[in-house]
């Protein structure tokens, strides 16, 4: 039987040659594969045989849903509901590709510039698609400013402030993602057994942090989009 590491690790050179990507680049598509994967089979173990009193595996996931679902609510009010699919899709997946990297062996697609790059670019034009669709040609408004003889100037410094939230995002993620990633291997490079432990257990809490961070950012750039200019 062939070890899930040694196939994954066999992918990720086919990639490489195939692409003619790095070896970072290569491993962050495969492991974004298997983030997908565990999540389709999450998703089918917590909806299949749904009963009206949850227990067990469904339970658990209810009660991540109803979480985000209310901290969707609390920050962009009852308009928000309709854009859970985007903010908990995104919240689910950057954090389980944060945690996977905690597994030994395995590689987050998180620490990859890439992968934090797509999602951000993801949240940038649903900003934009959104405020589009909610005010037609008003959404310009947004970038004018309060004082019609300094529109010129201030759209400038508005499409500035737009296009840096994308930036934001990839560099915050990425960095704090590569960073423990390369710390965490100096450690096992060091001392394979206790001394990377303390970092293991910082990893999680930096994990639920960055994906918390990145939902509440994107969570206030739509919220942001659908309010009247002023």
């Amino acid at each position: 039987m062939v070890h899930p590491l040694l196939f994954l690790q066999f992918i990720s050179s086919k990639l490489q040659v195939l692409l003619h990507i790095g070896d970072a680049a290569a491993n962050a598509i495969v492991y974004t594969w298997v983030v997908i994967a565990l999540l389709l089979i999450l998703s089918k173990l917590a909806t299949g045989g749904m009963k009206l009193v949850p227990g067990g595996f469904q339970n658990f996931m209810e009660v991540v849903i109803d979480g985000i679902e209310n901290m969707i609510v609390e920050t962009m009010g009852e308009h928000g509901r309709s854009f859970f699919p985007l903010i908990a899709t995104l919240a689910i997946f950057i954090l389980v590709s944060n945690l996977i990297g905690l597994i030994p062996g395995f590689y987050p697609p998180t620490a990859n510039i890439n992968t934090t790059a797509a999602c951000a670019v993801i949240v940038f034009l649903s900003t934009h698609a959104v405020g589009i669709k909610h005010h037609g040609a008003g959404y310009l408004k947004h970038f004018l400013g309060p004082i019609w003889w300094l529109a010129p100037v201030m759209f400038f410094i508005e499409i500035i402030g737009h296009l840096s939230r994308p930036v934001s995002l990839t560099l915050r993620l990425f960095g704090n993602m590569n960073g423990h990633e390369l710390v965490l291997m100096i450690f096992f490079g060091l001392a394979p057994f206790l001394v990377p432990l303390p970092m293991m257990l910082m990893g999680v809490l930096v994990s639920f942090i960055q994906a918390f961070v990145f939902m509440l950012l994107a969570m206030i750039y739509i919220h942001g989009s659908l309010e009247e200019a002023h």
